[in-house]
């Protein structure tokens, strides 16, 4: 019984956190999960921006091969685009002479857009066959 009357009069002597002490943890914390939101946010960022562009240039690398199956014709020339697009994406394939060369060569250009801004040109050739 003694030895249990020790012990309490040990924690009556202890301090306790004080005020302040409170507030620095307090702000510590508050920084270090301000920190970790900002780098989730950013790596999302990076994330979707990343997306974008494989999707812009794999669609590109798609029309450039379907246009090359298309029936040729003469430059300056507009080709059929691949259906369906992901939402908000759209494509083009305009096809251009190339100066002192074969006329049945033209180089192919491939502009892949997501919401009107250009993320992707791709250029390829095309023969006439």
């Amino acid at each position: 019984m003694q030895r249990m009357s020790k012990t309490r009069i040990t924690f009556l002597h202890e301090r306790g956190a004080t005020l302040v002490e409170s507030l620095i943890a307090a702000a510590i914390v508050g920084i270090a999960l301000t920190a970790l939101l900002a780098t989730l946010s950013t790596g999302s960022l990076a994330v979707h921006r990343t997306d974008r562009r494989v999707t812009a240039e794999n669609l590109a690398r798609a029309q450039l091969e379907y246009t090359k199956g298309q029936a040729y014709s003469p430059a300056p020339a507009s080709y059929a685009t691949i259906t369906p697009l992901p939402a908000d994406y759209s494509i083009s394939a305009q096809a251009s002479s190339i100066s002192g060369r074969d006329a049945d060569i033209q180089r192919v250009t491939v502009t892949v857009s997501y919401k009107s801004d250009i993320v992707q040109i791709m250029e390829g050739f095309k023969m006439k066959r």
